[in-house]
């Protein structure tokens, strides 16, 4: 039969695909992915998003649904795991996370990093997201220890007043002058329901503002490695606006360049213009070169500025090795 369920104040802020999968127990991830990409589910009789947030009395229609009464069978299969912590105190925890890691699970994936670090810390009686990063992206991750801490956080990432930088590097010369993206981006699914973002016109009734600074860090024969700092975080921001001026992040798969990608992934099968695969492990690069390498916010409790860095990961710093450079660049601002 239907159900009605009423948001509580244990569940304030929580997004609706994390509310679900915690009150449905024994409900596979991926259904509860697809009745909300279905219309099935309703937050006071509206369709809503798996990322909408949600409000005390809000409340959440779910279809009938026919579920195992054991728990979710899943979750004996997820491994514990601790990640590099860059930060940690009574209230928040701050890693770096690899990339080829979800940040959670669900839409095809059995379990992210949060699901891993619960397991891994069996004890800890709070543990959530604050924000997220793309899978394919490494760097800076923040996770709430406590409840209060999740919600003075999340003000603070959806009032703007986190500022984050992000290394990329992309194929082409960036040019100097362009300092700024400010383009509009729409968020849909393909028919076989990927998530993807397009860049539309300013007017475009579905589009959303986005704003991009962009920093040339350091030039290289048929590359740029820049700092990209995020004045909005949209979902795959940075990779559609730095795609749609005409540079994909290496390592892209959705938004690249998809033949360097392929010959950048096959070793040492060939020649690559300016590149020395003798320095590169195997010969090859198989992620994305986006990684998030910095960022400053107010601490959720002094509420003092805090900044977290985090070095770029060791198979990026050997692509730039293997790089030909075209100058000295100049140092990266904070």
């Amino acid at each position: 039969m239907v159900q009605r369920l009423v948001v509580d104040e244990g569940s304030v802020d929580q997004r609706l695909d994390n509310f679900l999968i915690k009150v449905l127990k024994g409900a596979p991830k991926t259904l509860v992915y697809r009745i909300i990409r279905s219309g099935e589910v309703r937050v006071n009789k509206g369709r809503a998003s798996a990322d909408t947030r949600l409000a005390m009395g809000d409340e959440v229609r779910v279809p009938p649904l026919r579920l195992a009464e054991k728990s979710d069978p899943d979750a004996a299969s997820v491994p514990a795991r601790e990640f590099p912590v860059i930060f940690e105190d009574e209230v928040m925890l701050v890693i770096n996370k690899p990339a080829g890691v979800a940040v959670h699970g669900g839409s095809g994936v059995s379990f992210g990093v949060i699901e891993q670090l619960r397991r891994a810390r069996p004890t800890a009686r709070f543990l959530e997201l604050v924000h997220r990063l793309d899978k394919e992206t490494s760097g800076v991750l923040v996770i709430a220890k406590k409840r209060s801490a999740l919600t003075t956080l999340q003000d603070v990432f959806r009032h703007r007043q986190a500022h984050k930088t992000y290394s990329a590097l992309v194929g082409g010369a960036w040019p100097d002058r362009k300092k700024v993206v400010d383009v509009a981006l729409h968020k849909f699914l393909t028919p076989e329901g990927e998530r993807r973002v397009k860049a539309v016109a300013g007017d475009d009734d579905e589009g959303r503002r986005s704003i991009s600074l962009v920093h040339v860090v350091k030039r290289y024969a048929g590359y740029s490695l820049l700092d990209v700092t995020i004045k909005t975080g949209r979902t795959h921001q940075i990779r559609v606006h730095l795609s749609h001026e005409g540079h994909g992040i290496v390592g892209d798969d959705k938004y690249g360049d998809f033949a360097l990608n392929k010959a950048l992934a096959r070793g040492g099968e060939g020649p690559l213009p300016n590149v020395d695969r003798a320095r590169l492990p195997q010969g090859r690069f198989e992620r994305m070169f986006l990684h998030a390498r910095y960022l400053r916010l107010a601490h959720p409790v002094t509420g003092e500025d805090v900044t977290f860095e985090a070095e770029l990961p060791a198979e990026c710093n050997a692509l730039l090795g293997a790089l030909t450079p075209h100058d000295a660049g100049v140092a990266a601002p904070k």
